[in-house]
């Protein structure tokens, strides 16, 4: 009986991978996946009232995720239409010593991936910068793509602005902020490490001084000064005093949408227009394909694929189709060797499910009745998918949580072995599991 459910599997997952090289829309493999699941259900005797009923529930947690998604879609907008995201790479670019060009790529998509909390957004902008500026220089551009990813995903990680935090949180029922504070404590080592590799790789790899174009280009479109910076400050101020993230950006967005007004002189209805559908500048810009995105509407996809995603968690959860692989999880007998599981199930689930979203929904999913009986606390294992999933994504070629960043710096899966803080968390996390404690993470 288990072969068609293990068919529908296999069926969907190549579904998903060449929806995901072939550059459709992951949704519509999803909900193909969904229709040959339900006919298997049905016809192992589950109505398909009933398996609306549990998808219908799965999908209610989305909810919470959507409102924050569409929220930080306007709020990228708003910082784009500032100059708060052209400052930051204006300063980021002028900071950069070319002799350590792939460690400053690194901390300098750290920094920005963790004032605005998307690691596409980051990878886009800054990212794609850092890789224009060291086109014409005989360094390995797959130790840059690498640093770059690994520093994109380290905001993506532990941003409050994150989607993929804000995910967490609310599957497991935790604080963001506490999270927060417990990802940092977790990742310290990890990142130290990071900064140490690349910068030896930076002596070995030096880039040439060269001049860049790019800091000429954003003065020429934008206002620059410190001012313009305000909204991005205010997310981390207001962390700090534990301010209710959804609130922060409210009032982020509206520091950037007057600063927009005033500072950059577009007229109110322009700023309402990039709010919906995007901040976007002339064709004829040489900044054109680097300063753009956000927008309301640019998360319509997203959400869709987190209600489909949560959708497909109701399903499972209301069939216990997927008891057999909790099963092995039983045999964990230490955090450690739950741990262990937990990657070894949230790398499967990054491999399924193409995308990172999918991932986190699945990994959860499996993990968190052990981690209930173990007992842990939410919050230890809110860190550990924060510690595994999340990160591992990335790594998985076909999924787009990887794919789409090395595509847009014109790179490829070869980026992998040099995004070395992705595999460093999970690996250091792993070694030290037996030091932490469950009080530690409360």
């Amino acid at each position: 009986m288990i072969m068609d459910l293990i068919l529908v599997f296999l069926v969907s997952f190549l579904l998903l991978i060449f929806s995901t090289l072939q550059g459709y829309f992951i949704a519509y493999p999803l909900l193909i996946s969904m229709g040959f699941l339900v006919m298997v259900l049905i016809r192992r005797g589950f109505s398909f009232e009933a398996l609306m009923t549990m998808a219908a529930t799965g999908g209610k947690k989305s909810f919470s995720v959507i409102s924050i998604l569409i929220l930080i879609g306007a709020v990228i907008a708003t910082w784009l239409a500032a100059g708060t995201v052209p400052a930051l790479i204006y300063y980021g670019m002028k900071w950069i010593h070319p002799q350590l060009f792939i460690l400053s790529a690194f901390l300098l998509t750290s920094v920005v991936s963790l004032l605005i909390g998307t690691s596409f957004g980051t990878v886009g902008t800054i990212g794609l910068a850092l890789m224009i500026a060291a086109q014409e220089t005989a360094v390995n551009p797959h130790w840059i793509a690498g640093a770059i990813i690994a520093g994109a995903y380290f905001g993506d990680r532990c941003s409050p602005m994150s989607s993929s935090a804000n995910l967490i949180t609310i599957l497991t029922q935790t604080q963001l902020y506490s999270n927060i504070q417990n990802m940092f404590k977790t990742g310290l080592i990890p990142l130290i490490m990071s900064c140490f590799i690349y910068g030896i790789a930076s002596l070995f790899n030096p880039v040439e001084a060269q001049g860049t174009q790019i800091p000429g280009w954003i003065q020429a479109e934008f206002q620059i000064s410190s001012l313009v910076l305000l909204p991005a400050l205010m997310i981390l101020g207001l962390a700090i005093f534990r301010v209710e993230v959804k609130i922060s950006m409210v009032i982020s967005l509206l520091t950037a949408a007057v600063i927009g007004m005033t500072i950059q002189h577009y007229s109110g209805w322009d700023i309402l227009n990039f709010i919906l559908g995007g901040f976007y500048l002339a064709e004829t810009a040489p900044l054109h394909s680097i300063i753009q995105g956000g927008g309301m509407l640019s998360m319509l996809k997203i959400s869709l694929v987190v209600v489909i995603s949560t959708a497909l968690a109701g399903i499972f959860t209301g069939t216990n189709i997927l008891n057999q692989v909790e099963v092995l999880l039983d045999q964990a007998q230490s955090e450690r060797h739950l741990f262990s599981g937990t990657i070894v199930i949230g790398t499967v689930a990054a491999a399924f499910g193409c995308t990172q979203t999918i991932a986190i929904l699945l990994t959860q999913q499996l993990v968190q009745k052990k981690y209930a009986t173990f007992p842990l606390t939410p919050a230890q294992l809110a860190v550990d998918l924060e510690n595994t999933v999340v990160v591992i994504s990335p790594l998985i070629p076909w999924n787009i949580a990887g794919f789409i960043p090395a595509a847009i710096l014109t790179t490829d899966f070869r980026f992998i072995p040099y995004a070395v803080y992705l595999y460093l968390l999970p690996l250091m996390s792993w070694r030290e599991k037996q030091r932490i404690s469950v009080h530690d993470l409360r």
